[in-house]
């Protein structure tokens, strides 16, 4: 069981939550702290995860179920194959996205929250591309108001050509060209018929004339 599909059982199925999406990631900066701890926890690694929960009651207003999305912050300690929660903020309070560049593939993004801004570095591009881009979905799925910004995101991330949109537009194109195949068919065979057509009448057109001779 690789990482995420750990942290998805350990820290959100308890509690009858979907895990959406996970990055690894490093801080950028370090935080300035006012002392230096003792007796910490060693080595550790850090997710940030999107979440969300499905409520058992039906909305009189909607008819459907309510939900609640949230990003939190998740560590597994050196040595340990367990996963701790630690911060978690509603995805209401997440105010702005920041790609830092939106002309390359880069592992550098930034997250806004109403209390807090973290600074971080993905393990890979592709894994921060991806989380970004579910994020984004997540926001605009789950915000009617107040959908953070996203800024200095590429356009792949942002819907251009997501995933998503990908699948899609393979999906149009392999119809586009059975379409064509068929109709390409079609048409053989309806210049089969006509000159079946063309053939018989001239056989008949013979027959009749041979008759009269």
């Amino acid at each position: 069981m690789n990482a995420k599909s750990a942290i998805s059982k350990q820290i959100f199925a308890p509690h009858d939550e979907r895990m959406l999406g996970a990055v690894q990631v490093k801080r950028r900066t370090k935080k300035k702290i006012p002392f230096l701890a003792t007796g910490g926890q060693g080595e550790y690694l850090t997710y940030i995860c999107l979440s969300v929960i499905y409520f058992s009651f039906i909305c009189s207003v909607t008819n459907k179920k309510p939900s609640q999305a949230s990003i939190t912050k998740v560590k597994q300690f050196e040595g340990s194959t367990s996963f701790v929660r630690r911060t978690q903020w509603m995805l209401e309070q997440l105010r702005q996205v920041n790609g830092i560049d939106p002309n390359r593939d880069s592992p550098e993004f930034d997250l806004l929250f109403e209390n807090a801004f973290d600074q971080w570095v993905a393990s890979t591009a592709s894994e921060k591309s991806t989380f970004v881009q579910v994020l984004h979905h997540t926001c605009q799925r789950y915000l009617t108001d107040k959908k953070p910004e996203f800024i200095n995101c590429q356009s792949k991330i942002m819907g251009g050509n997501s995933i998503l949109h990908s699948a899609a537009d393979s999906v149009t194109s392999a119809v586009q060209k059975a379409s064509q195949a068929l109709n390409e068919r079609g048409e053989r065979l309806g210049r089969a018929e006509e000159k079946t057509e063309e053939l018989k009448n001239s056989a008949q057109q013979f027959a009749e004339t041979a008759h009269k001779v």
